[in-house]
C-alpha cells in the first residue's frame, strides 16, 4: 500500500525539467571560463600560403623561321603587239604557243598609201639629185670661165673691168645656188628614209625571245595603232616565259629581314610534291598601305618551260630578324581584350609585364617589353596568380 504523497515533495515533470537544466548548466560550466568580468580570447587569422608555380627562363636568340606566303608567277617581260600604221594583214606567221625569236618576222602588212608615199619620194630624190648635178656643173663651167677672164685681164685693154666682175657674180651665184640644191637634196633623201622607215612599220617582228600567249588578228583584218581606249585589242600579246618574275606581298611584321640574293623555296598545284626556287632580286622598299605588305619579286628562270605566268605558288618564306628578341613561351603569356602580359617572379613575388607579342617558332613567340633575358615568367599563370602573390617558383630548364 502506497504511502500519502507529502504535499511539498516535486512531481515528476518537475523532476526532469530540473535536471535538464542542471545538465545545461554543466555544459557551459566546461566551455566557458570562470571568474567574474573574464572574456573569452579572439581566434587569430589563418597566414597566406605562397603559391607554388613553374616557371621558366626569358631567352634571347635570333629569329630564324619560314612561313607560308601566297605568290603569283609573272612573265618577265611582256608587250601587247600593236602596228605604228594602219593597215590591212597580209600574213601572220605565229599562233598562240609559238615560240618566237628577237628579231622574227611575225605578220606582214600592207598599206598602198605608204608605198606610194615612199615612191614619191624616191621621186623627188632623184629630180634633186638631177638638178644638183646641173647646178654643180654650171658653177664648173662658170668658175672656169671666170678664172680665164682673170687671167687674161692681167694684159691691160684685153678684158674690161665689167666683164670680169660679171663672171665673177655669176660664178658666185652658181656656187650659193649649188649650195641650195644640195640642201633640197639632202631633204629628200631625209623624206625617202622617212617614207622607208614607214614602209619598215608593216614588217611586224618579235621585240624578245618569248612565247605568243595570244593571237587577236587574222588575214585581212584592219589594224592601227593603240589608242587610248583600253578595250582595243591587240594584234598579239608576247610573253618571256624562260624567265619569270615570282612576286610575293611580304606583310609589314616580316619585311625587316628580307635579303636580296637569298633562294627561296616555292611549290605550285601543277606539280605536287615537286619543290622550285626562286631568288630574291627586287623589294619595293615602300608599304602598300591598302594591304600592309611589301611586294618582293624573285627570279625564277624556267628554261624548259614548265611553270606559266598565272600560277599562284605557295612560298616558303624564310623570317629573320637583324638583331636577337626575347621569347617566352606561348603559354606564358595571357591576354585580354585590351592587353597581353606574363607574370615575373621576383623575390617570391609576382609581377605583371605587359608585352606585345611577335612572331611564333613552334611553342616560343616573341615578347617585347620590359623584359631582359633570364628573367623567371610564370610558365602556367592560373586564376590564383595576381600581381603581388607571394609565390614559390619551380624553375623548368626543359620548358624552352
Amino acid at each position: 500500500m502506497n504511502s500519502p504523497r507529502s504535499p511539498h515533495s516535486p512531481t515528476p515533470l518537475a523532476r526532469f525539467v530540473l535536471s535538464v537544466a542542471l545538465l545545461a548548466a554543466g555544459l557551459a560550466a566546461t566551455v566557458l571560463p570562470t571568474g567574474c568580468g573574464q572574456q573569452a580570447s579572439a581566434v587569430p587569422a589563418p597566414q597566406a600560403v605562397p603559391l607554388s608555380v613553374d616557371t621558366v627562363a626569358v631567352v634571347s636568340r635570333r629569329l630564324d623561321m619560314t612561313i607560308r606566303l601566297p605568290g603569283e608567277l609573272q612573265p618577265f617581260e611582256e608587250v601587247r603587239v600593236f602596228p605604228k600604221v594602219s593597215g590591212f594583214v597580209q600574213w601572220i606567221g605565229v599562233d598562240r604557243g609559238s615560240q618566237v625569236k628577237q628579231g622574227q618576222l611575225l605578220a606582214l602588212l600592207t598599206a598602198p598609201e605608204i608605198v606610194a608615199q615612199k615612191a614619191e619620194a624616191q621621186a623627188k630624190v632623184l629630180s634633186a639629185e638631177n638638178q644638183r648635178i646641173a647646178g654643180e656643173a654650171k658653177l664648173a663651167a662658170d668658175e672656169s670661165t671666170y678664172q680665164r677672164l682673170k687671167a687674161a685681164s692681167a694684159t691691160p685693154g684685153v678684158i674690161s673691168d665689167d666683164e670680169l666682175e660679171t663672171a665673177q657674180k655669176t660664178a658666185e651665184a652658181d656656187s650659193a645656188r649649188v649650195v641650195a640644191l644640195r640642201n633640197s637634196a639632202d631633204a629628200a633623201r631625209a623624206e625617202l628614209r622617212s617614207a622607208l622607215e614607214m614602209e619598215s612599220y608593216l614588217r611586224i617582228t618579235a621585240p624578245f625571245d618569248g612565247v605568243v600567249t595570244k593571237r587577236n588578228v587574222h588575214p585581212g583584218a584592219l589594224v592601227g595603232p593603240a589608242s587610248g581606249s583600253s578595250t582595243q585589242s591587240s594584234m598579239l600579246r608576247i610573253e618571256q616565259v624562260a624567265h619569270l618574275r615570282l612576286v610575293v606581298a611580304v606583310p609589314e611584321i616580316y619585311v625587316a629581314g628580307v635579303e636580296k640574293g637569298a633562294k627561296v623555296s616555292f611549290s605550285v598545284p601543277a606539280f605536287p610534291g615537286r619543290s622550285f626556287t626562286g631568288t630574291v632580286a627586287r623589294v619595293a622598299e615602300s608599304i602598300d598601305v591598302s594591304t600592309r605588305t611589301m611586294p618582293v619579286e624573285l627570279d625564277v628562270f624556267n628554261p624548259s618551260a614548265e611553270l606559266a605566268s598565272g600560277m599562284f605558288p605557295d612560298v616558303i618564306w624564310p623570317v629573320r630578324r637583324s638583331e636577337p628578341t626575347l621569347f617566352v613561351p606561348q603559354s606564358a603569356v595571357s591576354r585580354t581584350t585590351d592587353q597581353s602580359y606574363v607574370f615575373r617572379v621576383r623575390n617570391g613575388v609576382a609581377e605583371q609585364v605587359n608585352v606585345k607579342t611577335g612572331a611564333s617558332v613552334g611553342n616560343l613567340t616573341e615578347a617585347f617589353g620590359d623584359l631582359r633575358a633570364g628573367d623567371q615568367v610564370v610558365l602556367r599563370p592560373s586564376d590564383d596568380v595576381h600581381p603581388g602573390s607571394a609565390v614559390i617558383p619551380h624553375l623548368e630548364p626543359g620548358a624552352m
